[in-house]
């Protein structure tokens, strides 16, 4: 009698495990999606702009930048198959159309960082408006977990703004 009540509880236990981890699973992945919510929405927001204002048929990047103001950038391809950065203002007005071709990627702007900074590590990339200018916004990292904010110029890569000590 004894074995067959512990084989009970070991049952019982497990029956509870499993669905303590369901529950679990099923709250993480409502707040997952809750939270990313508005990621989503200006996403697909951004590329209906981008589409009115470009013959834009492949997206390659998304980014919501904020510095001053609020801009979101895509960048992709035409039905050219040339590569292009739309820029849209939080306010959907004033949209921007540039060639990749005439500024940096993301890989460049990292570059550019990284040749001026050898002792960061990179955590993140942004593409967007700074005081009307299409500007790379670099977050780095040093060795101690110092954050630092590179803001470099879409179309020259010049340094025009950093954060450090953060």
């Amino acid at each position: 009698m004894k074995t067959k009540d512990k084989e009970q509880r070991r049952v019982v236990i497990l029956l509870i495990a499993i669905t303590t981890l369901l529950v679990l699973i099923i709250f993480s992945s409502i707040f997952y999606l809750r939270a990313s919510r508005p990621m989503r929405q200006a996403r697909s927001e951004a590329i209906d702009i981008a589409e009115e204002y470009t013959d834009l048929a492949e997206v390659d990047q998304f980014y919501w930048f904020t510095r001053e103001t609020t801009s979101f950038s895509i960048v992709g391809k035409d039905t050219n198959d040339k590569e292009i950065v739309v820029i849209i203002p939080k306010s959907g007005e004033k949209v921007t159309v540039y060639n990749q071709e005439d500024g940096l990627t993301e890989a460049q702007a990292q570059q550019v960082v990284m040749e001026a900074h050898p002792d960061q590590t990179l955590q993140k990339a942004t593409l967007g408006l700074y005081e009307d200018e299409p500007a790379w916004e670099i977050m780095t990292k040093d060795s101690e977990g110092t954050l630092s904010y590179f803001l470099i110029a879409f179309k020259d890569g010049k340094e025009i703004n950093t954060i450090t000590n953060m």
